[in-house]
């Protein structure tokens, strides 16, 4: 991502995401088709997410990718 707003912002984003639906990490990994640890390093920030997962997340989450990036508010 070359935002570095948006590198910052994703791990926020998810992990509210993740909790206002009440959902583990294992859960979201199992339901978006990646590992458990994969979660925790995205909402760490250890990681970046692909396009493919970025959209992935985006139709989970019923979000826009601008909103998982931080760059729009709209949950």
């Amino acid at each position: 991502m070359g935002n570095n707003g948006a590198r910052t912002e994703f791990p926020k984003q998810l992990r509210r995401l993740r909790e206002q639906k009440r959902v583990s990490r294992r859960m979201l990994a199992e339901l978006c088709g990646m590992s458990k640890n994969m979660v925790s390093l995205y909402e760490s920030g250890e990681v970046e997410p692909t396009a493919n997962v970025l959209m992935k997340l985006s139709d989970y989450f019923q979000v826009s990718v601008d909103c998982l990036l931080g760059l729009e508010k709209n949950f």
